[in-house]
């Protein structure tokens, strides 16, 4: 049996052998990752990964419009401050899949973009999107019940995205520059392309843009959308797909690697493509603290997107789609609708499984036809996925670009 094949076979073996499985209710064990896990959330970004490096930090919540409480961070400032008497332009940063704001963070400043940008003069955001570690707070929604994680990219563009760029917007008067990884990539074309907060948006950087996934590389996405993974989950009652805090999927993560006679950083590898470039701080990092959760609902959309090979909202068919839509299909994105002067600069790599050469090169395709001149690319060869925000040498062959695009949006 080949590897696709018996990572079919473990998929389902481990949900028949365990239907007892439910939501987690926040428990975790006490290892010393665990704890050192609990005790970064007690003391969250700021205090872990910002202010310890000299730099000034505040924490932020903004309420969404479906009441979800979100959590971000300000730096407003580098080490040294520079007087130069003209206001400092924003910067959101939006991580991507199961990851969250601290994603930024892992490596030393001189190598993690917040803190380059930062210290480039600018005023720096840093979104935690919701159901990650930070934003798990609902006007009158608990995290431990299904309706709480009732939600999907669609959510995430329509509500959380509008709600940070509100958000810097009303604090500092001026459009913000958009950063996002992965499905920050795809939230904000779909969320830009429907008009959404876009008039607050002075230009956008697309770092492994996810949007359409035709071709994608990766072997669990594609294993997951084939055997219909997300769909059994949801099944069993699984709304919260959080492979750090619930003992079932934990397990049957595990079950994963020791099937398939490979490492969890090949199960990285696996998912997101060969990276070139992460040091063993990176990779220490991703371990303890990623996955973050996500909804169940979430992963489910994304393998639509790979099975139908369009990008349209949730299908949750006839009942569904014919309740919230008023037809039996859903309606689909075309995420080239973009206002002409919205200047944007993608980044991909080589050796990224998600963000695949051959889907990447017709998203630019279609952006090209609509925004011409205002749209800029880089290519690197020997990048991943996560080489974008983890790798030793991104400021020399990625930041430094980001910073000269984003200071010539005059």
């Amino acid at each position: 049996m080949d590897l696709r094949g018996l990572l079919r076979f473990y998929f389902l073996l481990v949900f028949v052998a365990h239907p007892h499985a439910h939501p987690s209710n926040g428990a975790t064990s006490l290892d010393p990752k665990s704890q050192r896990r609990t005790l970064q959330q007690e003391i969250g970004t700021c205090a872990n990964s910002v202010a310890k490096h000299g730099y000034q930090c505040q924490e932020f919540y903004v309420t969404t419009k479906d009441g979800y409480i979100l959590n971000m961070q300000r730096i407003p400032e580098g080490r040294v401050a520079i007087a130069n008497g003209e206001k400092k332009q924003p910067v959101l940063l939006q991580h991507g899949l199961m990851t969250d704001g601290m994603t930024w963070l892992a490596n030393q400043p001189q190598q993690n973009l917040p803190l380059i940008l930062a210290d480039n003069g600018f005023d720096v955001w840093i979104a935690n999107s919701r159901g990650t570690r930070f934003s798990r707070r609902h006007k009158f929604l608990n995290p431990n019940t299904k309706e709480f994680w009732d939600w999907s990219w669609d959510e995430l563009a329509a509500s959380d995205l509008p709600a940070f760029v509100d958000f810097i917007y009303s604090q500092t008067s001026q459009k913000v520059h958009y950063v996002g990884h992965s499905l920050g990539c795809l939230t904000a074309l779909v969320s830009f392309s429907q008009g959404l907060a876009v008039d607050k948006v002075k230009s956008a950087v697309l770092l492994g843009p996810i949007a359409y996934m035709s071709s994608i590389d990766s072997i669990l996405l594609n294993v997951a959308a084939e055997t219909y993974l997300g769909e059994a989950v949801e099944l069993i009652g699984m709304a919260e797909f959080n492979p750090l805090g619930d003992p079932a999927v934990n397990d049957y993560l595990r079950s994963i690697c020791s099937a398939s006679a490979l490492s969890c950083y090949d199960l990285v590898t696996l998912l997101s493509g060969n990276n070139c470039c992460l040091n063993a701080s990176a990779l220490n990092y991703k371990e303890e603290n990623e996955p973050q959760p996500t909804s169940t609902k979430n992963l489910i959309h994304l393998a639509q997107i790979i099975r139908t090979k369009v990008i349209a909202r949730f299908d949750g068919l006839l009942a569904y789609n014919l309740q919230r839509y008023g037809a039996y299909t859903p309606p689909t994105y075309d995420v080239a609708n973009l206002p002409r002067d919205l200047p944007l600069f993608l980044c991909h790599g080589g050796n990224d499984a998600l963000a695949d050469v051959e889907d990447v090169q017709y998203l630019l395709y279609i952006l090209k036809s609509r925004i011409g001149d205002k749209l800029k690319s880089l290519f690197v060869k020997d990048y991943g996925h996560l080489d974008f925000i983890r790798a030793v040498n991104a400021k020399d062959l990625v930041y430094n670009q980001v910073v000269d695009f984003l200071k010539s949006q005059k």
